[in-house]
């Protein structure tokens, strides 16, 4: 789970020293309830623009903490829940022990380790990355760029999805902007303002006083913000992450439950939020 907020592709490998086949799969399945660090830029920018306020404030960085726990907490309680009902159910069975076995204690070899930490680690995950994140933002430039009619692909499909989000709190845009962030959780903002502006090309904003009037602009309010925050704790794992579970678990059928148990989670709980704030007439 710690080594989940760095990344959740080394949170599923970390998994290795699980020694029970049952245990070590529901440590996967709900390692990504555990944001990553390219999830974090998301939930703070949010929290900032919408609950704490962009202005400079001695108690900005205070409140904007406590929230940030708040929501790290919720992501470790659920992870600790769906635990609880997937040993109750499809993976029931006897707990076991965990042994932690100290090896024998020998001189470290430099050479050898820093080899071994590149190449089992650091270009394992970066060539999953790669494999999936090429091909990837050639899909998104071309439906940037592709025109029918007087609106490019995003638009149509940010159009075709927006009465289906707008049952959860959020938009079309929202929601298509996570389906093309698969690769990488860091470039779903991105996404979202290249099609809020109809731009050709990924498009960041440093101030996030500018980000909060285009989101504004385009009818976002504190419970998008919400609802957007809580999808993004609570969403399929990134292309890194599912090629991880699907090596490590050697199964198709885990790696799909890896990627609808908190997919299902997080649309329940967005649904709810919303539905409850409109029937209270907070929304």
């Amino acid at each position: 789970m710690c080594m989940g907020f760095g990344c959740n592709a080394a949170g599923i490998v970390g998994c290795r020293i699980i020694d029970s086949p049952r245990e070590r799969l529901i440590a996967m399945i709900t390692n990504s309830l555990v944001p990553c660090n390219g999830r974090f830029p998301t939930l703070v920018s949010l929290i900032t623009m919408f609950f704490v306020g962009v202005a400079a404030s001695p108690w900005n960085s205070f409140l904007s903490t406590l929230i940030l726990t708040g929501v790290i907490l919720l992501g470790i309680i659920l992870t600790f829940l769906v635990s609880r009902v997937l040993s109750s159910t499809i993976l029931k069975g006897i707990p076991s022990s965990f042994t932690l076995e100290l090896p024998p204690y020998r001189c470290p070899q430099i050479g050898k380790v820093l080899v071994r930490s590149v190449f089992d680690r650091t270009l394992f995950v970066l060539g999953r990355a790669v494999s999936v994140a090429a091909p990837a933002g050639l899909i998104i430039w071309l439906m940037a760029n592709i025109t029918i009619g007087d609106a490019t692909l995003l638009t149509h499909c940010s159009d075709f999805l927006d009465p289906f989000a707008r049952l959860f709190g959020l938009d079309g845009v929202i929601l298509l902007a996570f389906i093309l962030g698969f690769p990488a959780n860091e470039i779903v903002v991105p996404i979202m303002i290249m099609t809020y502006l109809a731009s050709g090309s990924l498009t960041d904003m440093s101030n996030l006083g500018e980000l909060k009037n285009l989101l504004v602009e385009n009818g976002w309010t504190w419970l998008t913000a919400v609802c957007t925050m809580l999808f993004c704790l609570m969403h399929w794992p990134c292309s890194t992450t599912c090629l991880t579970i699907r090596k490590e678990s050697q199964s198709t059928k885990w790696t799909l439950v890896s990627f609808l148990v908190p997919t299902c989670l997080g649309l329940a709980i967005c649904f709810i939020v919303a539905t409850t704030a409109r029937l209270f007439g907070l929304a």
